[in-house]
């Protein structure tokens, strides 16, 4: 439902909304969530009893191996995923603008990309409890690494783009639940909260700086090897989540599966 809902801005007939609307409109949004999960939404029978907060567990998070490797891997993730979504509708526009096709066939080919995430998290999600996480976290950083790579040297053939961004917008995303999952199948399990969170957190803050680089490569090298810097990311973390493999914590992930 996430990448649906973040496609459909760009699906409009004129193209994306101004920013102030699009933030407007999400903002109440959330605040009608806020208040429809405090009126309807009640504690499962299986709710646990909370720990107190302790903030020294934030460093215990990154102390232990077996977690940071799983949160090493998420950073990779995000180091290419948001920079990805926020530039590849205008990439593709601005490649069919080149080849003179019409703008309206570029913000549906931009929004199928971003939706075809949502059949890649469902496939993603299913596989890895059977595979293993680190398994289907490696396959898909391999193919939105490669992605990476590859979209800028047809950025004058729209149709052949339009297909490897369809592959790039299924794999790119296809490995995002895996790294919460493993997170809270690896750490204390008091504290699962507070290293969700804080993977969160660092992920988030590093999309802020992918997201802003991209336009100043695309002035400097061009779109043909702008978002190569992209592939830095999960390059790292297919080496983050092999290395993760090894360990034998991991056969705490995926019911054995790693």
């Amino acid at each position: 439902v996430l990448h649906l809902l973040n496609a459909l801005p760009i699906f409009g007939e004129g193209g994306m909304p101004p920013w102030r609307t699009v933030l407007l409109a999400t903002s109440v949004q959330a605040a009608v969530a806020s208040i429809v999960a405090f009126l309807f939404v009640q504690p499962g029978p299986f709710l646990g009893k909370s720990p107190p907060f302790d903030w020294r567990y934030a460093g215990r998070v990154l102390a232990d191996r077996p977690t940071r490797l799983a949160n090493f891997g998420y950073l990779g993730h995000m180091w290419e995923l948001y920079a990805m979504w926020a530039w590849v509708p205008i990439f593709l526009l601005a490649s069919y603008e080149d080849a003179g096709w019409s703008p309206r066939a570029a913000r549906l080919a931009g929004f199928g990309v971003l939706a075809a995430g949502a059949l890649g998290s469902v496939l993603a999600g299913r596989l890895a409890d059977r595979l293993g996480r680190t398994r289907i976290t490696s396959w898909s950083l391999i193919a939105s690494g490669a992605c990476c790579l590859l979209a800028g040297l047809f950025f004058r053939q729209p149709a052949v783009l339009t297909a490897l961004c369809l592959v790039w917008g299924f794999a790119v995303v296809a490995d995002s639940a895996q790294f919460s999952a493993a997170v809270s199948e690896l750490a204390d399990a008091r504290y699962i909260g507070t290293a969700l969170t804080l993977q969160t957190s660092l992920g988030f803050l590093l999309t802020l700086f992918t997201i802003r680089i991209i336009p100043p490569l695309v002035d400097r090298v061009g779109w043909e090897w702008a978002f190569a810097v992209l592939a830095v990311g999960p390059a790292f973390g297919v080496w983050s989540m092999l290395r993760l493999r090894g360990l034998p914590e991991a056969e705490r992930m995926a019911s054995g599966n790693r």
